[in-house]
């Protein structure tokens, strides 16, 4: 499984509809745009491809021209984020994107409020929101945390390991989606909503050019939903060996800890500090792997059932309706 086609709540989707519809917005124009049925996101079992997630927001931003979605006291024009990032790429480091980025913001929005500070060992980016009740999924807030985080990364290259966020609501439905956005511990109901990353990493160049910014923006905001690199180290490496191409129902836990070095209990263990399983993560692996191919509507279910290790359709069609509620027929519809 290629860790890009991991999925993500349905949760994002409903926010993106319901803003839309608040602010005189047609949601059936923005969700079709993505080929995403309005009963599809009904369900809260159901799971969306960063793909769809990414086709949703760009549909939104140029029918809304609004790149906070309806979900801020004031608006904010689509093209600004990249204007704002054009100037960024020509930042020395890691420390004048995070000024910029918060200069900006402050220079153009009273949507929020932006504060970045750092001392030896811990920088730490803060945000407010001016009307918090226009957030009222925390889609906004999430979104821009994403942002903070995700795009400051691509410009040096590198991932920004977070020590903690901060969430200044109280723990949400869709918390469980956290542990993948921010794989750092949560903190819920803080007096602010903020990031925190080592100090170390504000001296990181910017090694993106002009060039390589317009094919990111091209595909803006889709490589920030593919998380690549944000699973925690071990659950991460499990996932790496769960791949059609390996057969999933042949790969055994043993091999696995095996090709990591290790015994199964100590592997086991280290899972389990992950807050997962090796269960856990197969049936996540399968789930997404055949939500990505469902997608693609030129493959049959009958061949899915077999890249994904299940000994008939009827199989994975149970399974597939344990995941999301309905069967993948209903679901390729």
């Amino acid at each position: 499984m290629s860790f890009e086609n991991q999925t993500v709540s349905v949760h994002y989707a409903r926010a993106v509809a319901a803003a839309a519809q608040d602010k005189g917005f047609s949601p059936s124009e923005i969700l079709q745009s993505a080929a995403i049925n309005e009963n599809m996101i009904k369900s809260d079992d159901m799971r969306l491809t960063p793909e769809q997630l990414a086709k949703l927001m760009q549909s939104a931003w140029l029918i809304e021209d609004d790149e906070f979605l309806g979900m801020a006291a004031t608006t904010s024009r689509h093209g600004v984020f990249n204007l704002m990032a054009k100037q960024a790429v020509h930042c020395k480091n890691l420390r004048g994107v995070y000024r910029h980025l918060c200069r900006f913001y402050n220079l153009t929005t009273t949507a929020f409020t932006l504060n970045f500070s750092y001392d030896d060992k811990i920088a730490t980016l803060e945000m407010k929101l001016t009307a918090p009740a226009y957030d009222k999924h925390h889609m906004l807030t999430d979104f821009l945390l994403i942002l903070w985080h995700r795009f400051p990364a691509w410009l040096i290259g590198n991932r920004i390991p977070l020590i903690s966020a901060h969430l200044d609501f109280a723990k949400p439905a869709h918390a469980d989606e956290y542990r993948l956005l921010f794989p750092c511990p949560i903190q819920y109901e803080a007096d602010c909503t903020r990031i925190l990353f080592p100090s170390e990493l504000l001296s990181a160049p910017v090694v993106q050019t002009p060039d390589t910014l317009k094919a990111h923006l091209r595909r803006a905001p889709l490589d920030w939903f593919k998380r690549q690199n944000y699973y925690p180290t071990f659950t991460r490496r499990v996932l790496d060996a769960l791949t059609p191409e390996n057969r999933f129902e042949n790969l055994q836990f043993e091999e696995i800890a095996a090709s990591m070095a290790m015994t199964t209990r100590t592997l086991r263990r280290k899972l389990t500090e992950e807050k997962t399983s090796f269960q856990e993560i197969k049936s996540i692996a399968r789930r997404d792997t055949a939500i990505h191919l469902l997608s693609r509507k030129i493959i049959p279910i009958s061949r899915i059932a077999h890249e994904l290790g299940y000994s008939d359709a009827p199989s994975f069609s149970r399974a597939f309706k344990e995941w999301t509620g309905v069967t993948p027929i209903r679901y390729k519809k």
